[in-house]
């Protein structure tokens, strides 16, 4: 028995320079999980150029773990997922499920997940990528038979000489559009990105209204993993409504 993650051990695969993967999946996990975490790395000069090479070498990645007892694996990059599209991600994902002999998932596939346990057809997106990676998001999420009502942007060009535009944002900044979105009739809202800090947000949005329920790529990759490993884990809307990371987000920041 492992000393930590009695009840599973996940692995997680993040992006080169992303900064909030791993603080959010820890402060999300329940009593029980652990993780580890490997980089996925590219030189490609361009977002969109990075996300296509994370899909192209994800066994090269993998094998990081070595021989670690990980029984499923996430990888935390919903950009990939949209320029793979949805049959190219799931080609991708049967692969190295076969190869590694465990269960697979992506950030974009735990979403979809996500919107199933909800119930949600018709949604709303905050988006924190530029127009082009915009647009190839809404077509993934069609792709999965759901209904894009609205999408919000949150993409700030001032950030573009940071070392990331994406997880330069704020929690401010990425809960801007929210109260427009309350007042829609989407079944969902979601918050795009695993880069873009999100857990304050999420907190405060379910917590002022329980109407329309606002999920992020993050929440859904925690819960979905460990749904991959522990079917019993609780459904999606009770990790929206009662969250037991609230107690852990403070020592975050």
């Amino acid at each position: 028995m492992l000393a930590y993650g009695s009840k599973g051990l996940l692995g997680v695969l993040t992006p080169q320079a992303n900064t909030t993967v791993e603080p959010e999946f820890w402060a999300m996990l329940p009593k029980g999980f652990g993780l580890l975490n490997a980089r996925m790395c590219s030189t490609k000069p361009s977002i969109e150029a990075r996300l296509v090479d994370y899909f192209e070498h994800l066994e090269e990645h993998a094998a990081q773990f070595g021989n670690a007892p990980i029984q499923a694996l996430s990888i935390a990059c919903t950009g990939s997922s949209y320029l793979a599209t949805r049959e190219g991600e799931q080609r991708a994902l049967e692969r190295l499920s076969a190869h590694l002999h465990l269960p697979v998932t992506t950030s974009g596939m735990a979403m979809v997940e996500a919107f199933k346990s909800l119930g949600a057809t018709r949604i709303a997106l905050i988006s924190p990528y530029p127009e082009s990676l915009t647009l190839s998001s809404v077509q993934y999420w069609q792709e999965h038979g759901l209904v894009v009502e609205h999408v919000q942007s949150v993409f700030d060009e001032s950030n573009a000489q940071s070392f990331h535009p994406i997880y330069s944002l704020s929690g401010e900044q990425a809960s801007l559009p929210l109260e427009r979105l309350f007042q829609s009739g989407v079944d969902a809202i979601a918050m795009l990105g695993t880069g873009m800090p999100t857990l304050a947000a999420l907190t405060q949005a379910n917590r002022v209204q329980n109407r329309i329920p606002v999920i992020s790529c993050m929440l859904a990759t925690a819960w979905w993993s460990c749904k991959l490993i522990n079917p019993s884990t609780h459904d999606m809307l009770s990790w929206v409504r009662s969250p037991h990371w609230s107690n852990r987000m403070d020592s975050l920041v």
